[in-house]
């Protein structure tokens, strides 16, 4: 399934990014109020489109240019064969698309007329991502620049993904949804990207007023590095390296929808690092992605390609 052991080790590693995490099936119905207990509501017509974190991180980079490969599970399914499809169309290498095991996993999804959401995942397939498939797939590791992960899927996974990394890869971690991290995880992340929920949900009581306190914080508990996504005020860098936390200006637009932006922001960032990028320049180029992105409706339909990022 994977490429021979010789290619892997190659000089050039042949992915830019390797994602590993969730692919899910996003079942949307527009609803004009969500129902209460025991309350039926009709809504619109039911649409279908490929998302979780994993899957739209990895098309987010491929629809940038970067070499991608996706480590998911998928089910043998309807939703599983769109899934394929859906990376396949956007360049993104899907050798290590593991397919069977549960059904495909699945986002119940309800939209009110001022946009708000209601959301129920099935994990489904994602929650069959086992250690033993990341230990499987070590030369899709050994040809991969930076691991970008999330947390989709089960967090003995996404420790033993920290443990494959290749010889000189990064790792990049978005805790979404947040859950307690393990020391080692986190100072194998480099950087930790955060929105302002995952980042005081990690800090808990010592969760300071301002987005620098919380990147030493943050920064305090192991990682190399810390981006904290900050919405339409762009995003803060805190690298161990350098001295001071680094605001990063986002390029004003108008948003239409903020579904996947933060899932675009990460794979361009995990992209821009792989290309040797500083964490501060990736991060510049990753805001006006995120920006972009929040300018069309849906997820992966919404994330652009670096000439629609240039025209910002």
């Amino acid at each position: 399934m994977y490429e021979n052991e010789d290619s892997a080790h190659s000089a050039h590693p042949r992915y830019d990014l390797l994602v590993v995490g969730s692919a899910n099936a996003d079942l949307v119905v527009g609803v004009d109020r969500r129902p209460g207990p025991g309350e039926t509501v009709l809504g619109s017509d039911l649409v279908v489109h490929p998302g979780g974190k994993g899957a739209n991180q990895a098309v987010a980079a491929a629809r940038l240019g970067a070499r991608t490969a996706l480590l998911a599970r998928v089910g043998d399914d309807a939703h599983g064969r769109m899934l394929r499809a859906s990376q396949q169309e956007a360049g993104v290498d899907t050798g290590g698309v593991l397919v069977g095991g549960a059904p495909t996993g699945v986002a119940l999804i309800t939209v009110d007329p001022s946009g708000d959401n209601s959301i129920v995942v099935s994990p489904g397939a994602n929650a069959r991502l086992t250690p033993g498939d990341i230990r499987a797939a070590g030369p899709l590791f050994a040809a991969a620049r930076v691991v970008s992960v999330q947390l989709e899927i089960p967090l003995e996974t996404v420790t033993e993904t920290a443990r494959a990394l290749g010889p000189g890869a990064r790792l990049v971690l978005n805790p979404s949804p947040p859950a307690p991290l393990p020391d080692e995880v986190l100072a194998a992340c480099d950087p930790l990207v955060v929105n302002e929920h995952e980042a005081r949900f990690i800090l808990g009581d010592g969760a300071g007023g301002t987005p620098e306190s919380w990147a030493r914080g943050l920064t305090g508990l192991g990682p190399r590095s810390v981006v904290i996504t900050l919405g339409a005020e762009g995003a803060l860098v805190s690298d161990t390296r350098a001295d001071a936390p680094v605001r990063v200006p986002s390029p004003q637009v108008d948003a239409v929808d903020t579904t996947g932006a933060g899932d675009a922001f990460t794979a361009a960032l995990a992209w821009r690092l792989g290309l040797g990028e500083e964490l501060t320049e990736a991060a510049a180029f990753a805001v006006r992605v995120g920006a972009a992105a929040v300018t069309k409706q849906g997820a992966q339909a919404s994330f652009p390609t670096v000439d629609e990022v240039s025209a910002l």
